[in-house]
Parts: structure tokens; C-alpha cells; sequence
């Protein structure tokens, strides 16, 4: 019998790097999804997963699992995904998450979202040594999050459609590298803690332009951590300038992508304005 499951990516809105340090943040998922098929066989365990060199999420969530749940290793697993993992769009959690969620359906084995989420944020501080779980918990939980580190807090967020432009800045970042020599800075911290639960309000009041104000805020505090760079920082103002409410980088920094919320008839003027800076539009939906 072959089983198959799916997970989404993600997209950070607010309060990056803080939530590594036990703050909160609040994060959204993406409509491109990982691909998990899998199978049972006579002899051991096979991995094709073509679209990524490196399979150790998939390695590690099927011992955890079969360690968990105390069943065997004999599989056949095949993944593939919508989107390439050059964006930062959480696919080694996406994967870690489906691979997890097949694994329950193939033995039949009923486990909560909660159980998932716990199983996948350790398959990502065994391989990464570090790591909220923000990404774990979008891929397993979907739409917009609430969340504290280690899943201390996953508060569902029921808000409007989020009309988002998405740049990439054509550099993908080492996240995993950027987090563990970025030197900790409390007071930062505190006052994107702020922004974080203010944003939390504005979303749900659809108040797109204060949301964007505070996304302005939040960008500006992770300039001065060092995290911004000067490609992400041209994307950012050149979408203020032509009519978002707010941008800023989403995710790790050093790189990869940045998001403004605009309004939808502004859309066309944002997108060609990042283009013209070397940067390019992402079309994926959000909050889903």
C-alpha cells in the first residue's frame, strides 16, 4: 500500500531572530507544498528525493518516528515539491512534516497535530542544533500563527486574505548559520516583541495600514541587528515608495526573500519597482 501527504511552507511576518530566544512571532503559510510518498518493502530504507542533496530530514523523522511509535524501517519514500528549496520557504520542515504525517497514515496510527509538531521540532534541533519551530509548526497547523519557541504558544490567527508581494533577492541565506553568529541583542528582542503583539491585533482587525507601519518598525530593528542587507533594503523602500503599507525581510536575513502588504490595486507598481531593483516577484498565495 502507498501513502501520501502533503505540507506547506511559510513565510515569517513578524519577529525573526527574536523567536529563537524564547519571544514571540507570527508566521503564515504559503501555497506551494513538499510531497511525501511512501511504501512499504522487504529490506530496507529507500530515500529518492530528487529535488534536494541532502535527505537527513527524512532520515531523521523516519527513526524518530519508528522510534516513537515502535514500528519498522523497511520503506520506500519518494518526495517532491512545488517549490525549490532555494527560497526560504521552510522546505526542510515541510518535508519533515509530511514525512511524519505519511509515516501516520501508512501504520495507521492516530497522533494529534500537537504530537506531529513535537516529533518535527526534534528532527530539526538534531540535525540544526537550534531552531524555534515557527517552521515546524506552520507546515503542521497551516494558515497564520501566533507562536513562543518550542511551540510554548501555537495560537491560531483568523484574519482576511493577506495581499502580500513577495521579492527574492536572487542570494538564498544560511539560516542555520546566521542564527547560531548572531550575537543576541535583549533590548532588540523586547521591541520586536512589541511589534509582534501589536501585529497580532492589527492583523485580525484587518488594519493593513498600521500592520504595515509596525512591518516598517520591524524591518528597522533588523537592520540593526545586521541581518538586513543592502539588496533587501532597496526592495523594501523602493515597495513603500510605490504604495505598499509596510515591507520588510522575512525569514533569517543575509538574503533570500522580503515581503510588503499591499493594497491590490497597487500591486502592479510594487512588483515592477522590486523587479527593477535585480529582485524577483514570488507568486504564491499566503495564509492558507
Amino acid at each position: 500500500m502507498k501513502v501520501k501527504a502533503s505540507a506547506q511552507g511559510k513565510l515569517m511576518l513578524f519577529g525573526e531572530h527574536a523567536v529563537i530566544y524564547n519571544y514571540p512571532c507570527i508566521v503564515t503559510t504559503v501555497s506551494p507544498r513538499v510531497y511525501v510518498e511512501i511504501e512499504r518493502n522487504m529490506s530496507q530504507l529507500i530515500i529518492d528525493n530528487p529535488q534536494v542533496r541532502d535527505n537527513r530530514f527524512v532520515e531523521e523523522a523516519v527513526k524518530l518516528f519508528c522510534k516513537t511509535y515502535k514500528v519498522d524501517n523497511k520503506l520506500s519514500i519518494k518526495t517532491y515539491s512545488d517549490f525549490s528549496s532555494q527560497y526560504g520557504f521552510g522546505s526542510s520542515s515541510a518535508v519533515t512534516v509530511a514525512t511524519i504525517l505519511a509515516l501516520s497514515k501508512l501504520y495507521r496510527l492516530k497522533i494529534s497535530k500537537k504530537e506531529i509538531f513535537d516529533l518535527g521540532y526534534k528532527v530539526t534541533l538534531n540535525i540544526q542544533g537550534v531552531g524555534s519551530g515557527f517552521d515546524v509548526a506552520a507546515a503542521t497547523f497551516g494558515g497564520t500563527l501566533y507562536f513562543v519557541t518550542g511551540g510554548k504558544i501555537i495560537e491560531p490567527l483568523l484574519i482576511e486574505k493577506l495581499n502580500l508581494v513577495i521579492g527574492y533577492s536572487g542570494m538564498k541565506a544560511n539560516t542555520t548559520k546566521l542564527v547560531k553568529s548572531l550575537k543576541p541583542d535583549f533590548r532588540i528582542f523586547e521591541d520586536i516583541k512589541k511589534i509582534v503583539d501589536k501585529a497580532k491585533i492589527t492583523l485580525i482587525n484587518g488594519d493593513w495600514n498600521k500592520t504595515g507601519e509596525l512591518m516598517n518598525q520591524n524591518q528597522k530593528l533588523l537592520q540593526e541587528l545586521g541581518v538586513s542587507t543592502e539588496k533587501l533594503d532597496k526592495m523594501c523602500l523602493v515597495a513603500n515608495q510605490s504604495g505598499a503599507f509596510g515591507a520588510k525581510l522575512s525569514g533569517a536575513g543575509g538574503g533570500d526573500c522580503m515581503i510588503a502588504l499591499i493594497p491590490e490595486n497597487k500591486r502592479k507598481d510594487v512588483e515592477s519597482a522590486i523587479i527593477k531593483t535585480g529582485g524577483e516577484i514570488l507568486n504564491v498565495k499566503c495564509n492558507i
